[in-house]
């Protein structure tokens, strides 16, 4: 699996968020475990193959908010059944 994370400015509250998340899952379809903080400015989500971070970075912009920065890497387990 791979974990992607993004940095994001302009999310204010729990709204920004979803709209984020929204986002995401209709930019990558294929993503999972899709969550998004406000409080720290990130949202990330696990997918089987790596993303275009190009098209992804795009498709946040054009919500009105700013995709600051995007890093994908290999997610590490934690325990038995979950991922970090």
């Amino acid at each position: 699996m791979i974990k992607t994370v993004l940095k994001i400015d302009g999310m204010m509250c729990g709204m920004c968020e979803a709209h984020i998340c929204d986002t995401i899952r209709k930019a990558v379809p294929a993503a999972k475990k899709v969550s998004a903080s406000h409080g720290h400015g990130k949202a990330s989500f696990l997918t089987e193959d790596p993303v275009d971070a190009a098209a992804l970075k795009a498709a946040i912009d054009a919500t009105g908010y700013t995709c600051l920065s995007v890093e994908s890497a290999e997610a590490e387990r934690k325990g038995w059944f979950g991922w970090k």
